[in-house]
């Protein structure tokens, strides 16, 4: 058991520094190609963030372990609303444009009932992957035109963190190897952390999707916590709640629709019955929270508290 232990801080380390040197490998790459910063933010920074689940989704599901495979998703999707932004509107309290009330929230929201309405089957197909998969496309596409429309305080502050992420090297090869060992440790780390999460299951008796929506999940947010706290800091709390937002609607419409095509992916009973309904209780809260366009110190505590509730009412025993 103390090797499994081992094992997953090993993994928890390898998704943590793989996937930050991914994103800035990447972000490095396509800022020397000449992308815009808008284009890295919503494509190379949204989606390389969200490594850590895809890779770690995909090796439980391709090893029979759809609990931790599904877990994971939901259980992250549950901490970047209650543990980062949490944590993020403590750092400072955060401004909420406009545009994540009418628009994200809302899209991450439907998006949530979507895998709610797909999964009450009991599995998410490979016909749902697609269709998913789809939806991520889309997104991406819609993001991508609606970035041009967007403020220009908020143009200005994700082209300042992109800068911060991506400062270009020019140097092709560093890039290219920065980005390499990047997925080599994020796949490793993933391995790893899928190993000791199921090891650890088994010898404590605990159910593995106990351990996927809490243990696993959080490991894998790791850079989603990383890059909200750090604009919290920076007091840009648009790219704190926007990094959150995307997350959770890449979370399902891309991890699952990845996962899902390969592989068809079994749904525990408990997370129809509890955890989806927490999941998208926490996104009414966030949206609810957003309505006077600003998350406060107290709200923050507020969601904080009630993740914390829900991880030890998780490990109650049934």
């Amino acid at each position: 058991m103390l090797l499994d232990v081992v094992w997953i801080a090993v993994g928890l380390a390898g998704l943590f520094f793989g996937g930050n040197w991914l994103v800035k490998g990447a972000a490095r790459l396509a800022q020397t190609l000449g992308l815009s910063p808008i284009v890295i933010g919503l494509t190379i920074v949204a989606y390389g963030t969200s490594m850590p689940e895809l890779l770690v989704s995909l090796q439980a599901a391709l090893g029979g372990n759809a609990d931790i495979s599904m877990g994971n998703v939901v259980g992250s999707n549950i901490a970047n609303i209650g543990l980062i932004i949490g944590a993020s509107a403590l750092i400072f309290p955060m401004f909420v444009q406009l545009q994540f009330l009418n628009r994200e929230i809302p899209i991450m929201i439907g998006v949530s009932l979507l895998l709610f309405a797909l999964a009450g089957d009991g599995q998410i197909s490979q016909l749902d992957g697609l269709l998913f998969m789809a939806g991520a496309i889309g997104y991406t596409a819609f993001s991508y035109l609606m970035a041009k429309r967007e403020s220009p305080e908020l143009l200005r502050q994700t082209q300042e963190f992109t800068a911060v992420i991506a400062k270009p090297t020019n140097r092709l090869l560093n890039d290219l190897f920065l980005v390499g060992i990047g997925i080599v440790v994020l796949l490793f780390g993933s391995d790893r952390l899928v190993l000791g999460a199921v090891n650890i299951a088994e010898a404590l008796g605990v159910p593995q999707i106990v351990i996927g929506i809490t243990l696993v999940a959080v490991g894998t947010s790791l850079p989603e916590l990383a890059t909200s706290v750090i604009a919290a800091f920076k007091r840009e709390s648009e790219i704190a709640i926007g990094n959150v937002v995307g997350s959770n609607i890449f979370n399902i419409l891309a991890i699952l629709g990845i996962a899902g095509t390969i592989i068809p992916i079994n749904v525990n009973p408990r997370l129809l019955q509890i955890d989806m309904f927490v999941m998208i209780g926490f996104a009414v809260v966030l949206l609810i929270f957003c309505l006077n366009r600003r998350i406060s110190r107290p709200e923050a505590l507020v969601l904080l508290g009630a993740y914390t509730a829900f991880t030890i009412y998780t490990f109650l025993p049934r």
